[in-house]
C-alpha cells in the first residue's frame, strides 16, 4: 500500500512582481507530521509564479519520498487550486509551462487539490518568507541546524527531503518504572544473505549489478526464516526493493505467512565507480576520494550521487513511514549494511563515524525498539546465532 502525503505550498513576491520565493512542506497523511521541507529564493517574479514553483517543489519532495504515493495538495492560492483542478483555464504564458511541469511529477489520478485559508498554510508561508529574507541578504535559503540532542526535524535545501534526528533525546520519563508509554514499535533488522560479492568483501550498492543470493545466501535466508518463525512475534515485513533483499524477505515472509512491502528508502548506498571493487582496489585507484569518504559523512564515492548524509535522510524518512504504519507492532525490516547501521546509529544518537565501528554479518539480526516519547533502545546487534 503506497503512502499518503499532504503537500502544503505557498509563494510570495515583495512587489508583485518583485523579489520572490516559495516554501513547501510534506506531511505524513496519517500523522500530520512534517517529513520534508523545501524553500528557494527565485529572484524577480510574481506571486503566482512563486506559488506554482512552491507546488512543483512540494510534489517533487513527495515523489522522492514515495513515487507511488497519493498526494493531497493544500494551498491558499485559489487560482492555482482551481487551475490545477481543471476548473479554470490557464491563460498566462508564465504559468502554462509551470502547470504543465506540475502535472508530470505524479499521475493526475493520485493528486487532489484543496483550497485552505491562509492561517492554515503557515508553515509553507513561513518558508517562503525565509527564502525571500535570504534572497534579500544575498544568499539562498538554508535549513536551520538542529539543536544538539533533540528530535526536531531539519531539512536539506538541496535534497528537499527532511533529515531525521541525528541524536536521540536523553532518556527521561520513558525509562521510569511508573511511566506507561504503551507498547513500543520494534524493528527486527535483517541484513540480506550472501551474494557472490559478499565473501570477497566487494562494494555492492544500489548502482551495481544487483546480484542475487548465492547458494549460501539462500541457506542463510532459510535459517533466518526458521529462527524468526520460532520467535512468533513478527507482524509485518518491509524490505529494500533490491534483488538480494527481495529474495531474503520473500523467503522469510513465506515462512511467516506474511506479505512483503517494499520501501525504496531502505536500499543500499550507490557506490558509483567503486561498485564491484574491493577496498584495496578502491584505495589503489581512487585514494583521495576514499580518504575523503572515510573522513566525512558528506563525501560521496567516486561517480556517486549519494553520501552517508543522503542515506541518513532517506533511511530516517523510511523509518518514520514504517513507524507511522505500524504503531506498537513488531516489523521485520530487511535491508543492507549501510541502512541498518544508520538506523542503529540514529537510535543510539551516535556520531556518523560510528558506522565504521559496527560489524554486520550477512543474514545477521539487530533489533531496535521505538517508544512513544521519541526514545529508542537498541536491543540486539549482529546476532548470527541462527546460522551456527
Amino acid at each position: 500500500m503506497a503512502a499518503r502525503f499532504i503537500v502544503e505550498a505557498d509563494g510570495g513576491s515583495r512587489g508583485n512582481p518583485g523579489p520572490a520565493g516559495y516554501g513547501a512542506v510534506v506531511r505524513d497523511g496519517d500523522t500530520g507530521q512534517i517529513i520534508a521541507e523545501a524553500a528557494e529564493f527565485i529572484g524577480h517574479a510574481t506571486n503566482n509564479v512563486a506559488e506554482y514553483k512552491g507546488l512543483i517543489a512540494g510534489l517533487k519532495a513527495a515523489r522522492e519520498l514515495d513515487p507511488d504515493a497519493s498526494v493531497d495538495v493544500r494551498m491558499d492560492s485559489k487560482l492555482v487550486v482551481e487551475q490545477m483542478s481543471g476548473r479554470w483555464k490557464i491563460k498566462h504564458p508564465d504559468m502554462q509551462p509551470l502547470a504543465a511541469e506540475a502535472r508530470t511529477i505524479l499521475p493526475r489520478g493520485r493528486v487532489t487539490y484543496t483550497w485552505i485559508p491562509r492561517e492554515r498554510n503557515k508553515d509553507a508561508d513561513r518558508l517562503a518568507n525565509e527564502a525571500m529574507d535570504a534572497g534579500k541578504a544575498g544568499r539562498q535559503w538554508e535549513p536551520k541546524k538542529p539543536a544538539a540532542a533533540t528530535t526536531s526535524t531539519t531539512t536539506s535545501a538541496k535534497a528537499v527531503v527532511a533529515e531525521p534526528p541525528l541524536e536521540t533525546a536523553v532518556p527521561k520519563a520513558g525509562w521510569a518504572a511508573e511511566a506507561d508509554l504503551g507498547t513500543p514499535t520494534t524493528f527486527v533488522l535483517l541484513r540480506h544473505g550472501e551474494t557472490a560479492l559478499t565473501p570477497e568483501k566487494r562494494f555492492s550498492g544500489s548502482g551495481g549489478s544487483d546480484p542475487e543470493l548465492s547458494e549460501k545466501g539462500r541457506w542463510q535466508a532459510e535459517r533466518a526464516a526458521e529462527a524468526l518463525a520460532a520467535r512468533g512475534s513478527i507482524q509485518a515485513v518491509v524490505a529494500s526493493p533490491m534483488r538480494r533483499t527481495r529474495q531474503t524477505a520473500e523467503t522469510v515472509a513465506a515462512r511467516l505467512g506474511l506479505e512483503v512491502r517494499y520501501e525504496d528508502g531502505l536500499r543500499e548506498v550507490d557506490f558509483g565507480a567503486w561498485e564491484g571493487l574491493t577496498f584495496a582496489e578502491v584505495q589503489e585507484r581512487y585514494p583521495d576520494d576514499l580518504a575523503a569518504w572515510l573522513g566525512s559523512a558528506k563525501a560521496k564515492p567516486t561517480g556517486s550521487t549519494e553520501s552517508f548524509t543522503t542515506l541518513t535522510h532517506r533511511a530516517g524518512v523510511a523509518r518514520d513511514k514504517i513507524l507511522a504504519r505500524n504503531p506498537g507492532r513488531t516489523v521485520l525490516v530487511v535491508s543492507h549494511v549501510s541502512p541498518i547501521k544508520t538506523l542503529v546509529r540514529l537510535a543510539l544518537g551516535a556520531p556518523p563515524d560510528s558506522l565504521y565501528r559496527m560489524e554486520l554479518s550477512a543474514a545477521s539480526l539487530c533489533a531496535v525498539q521505538y517508544y512513544a516519547d521519541g526514545n529508542a533502545s537498541v536491543r540486539l546487534l549482529n546476532d548470527t546465532s541462527h546460522l551456527r
